[in-house]
């Protein structure tokens, strides 16, 4: 098994989602990165000019300096360790790594106001 930095080392590198990042990805990370990986894959990953916005199917997750504040990431990961992330988190970095970013030149916080 990989550890997290080795995993974000290599797609770094690679530029892209390939089977053995893939696989690197899920065998650490379970269903968290699978769920990633799929959001990625649908392009639910936005980038505003004040935060990176993951869209889930009931709610968007703002991930701020590489941190999502969702439940799962507040009461179910150990922060110290770097290889627990949310799902969130992992997909906004692979979409970062792979340039998969949704980029939107607006504000999120302005953006979120209409909704």
């Amino acid at each position: 098994m990989s550890t997290f930095e080795e995993w974000r080392a290599e797609l770094e590198s690679v530029g892209e989602l390939t089977p053995e990042v893939v696989e690197r990805i899920v065998s650490l990370h379970g269903d968290r990165g699978k769920r990633a990986i799929e959001a990625v894959g649908e392009r639910r990953v936005k980038e505003y000019l004040d935060f990176t916005v993951v869209v889930g199917h009931s709610e968007e997750y703002i991930i701020e300096e590489g941190r999502c504040s969702c439940k799962d990431a507040r009461y179910n990961l150990d922060r110290d360790d770097p290889n627990q992330r949310c799902w969130h988190e992992l997909a906004a970095l692979i979409a970062t790594y792979t340039d998969t970013l949704d980029h939107h030149e607006l504000w999120y916080t302005e953006v979120h106001e209409f909704l």
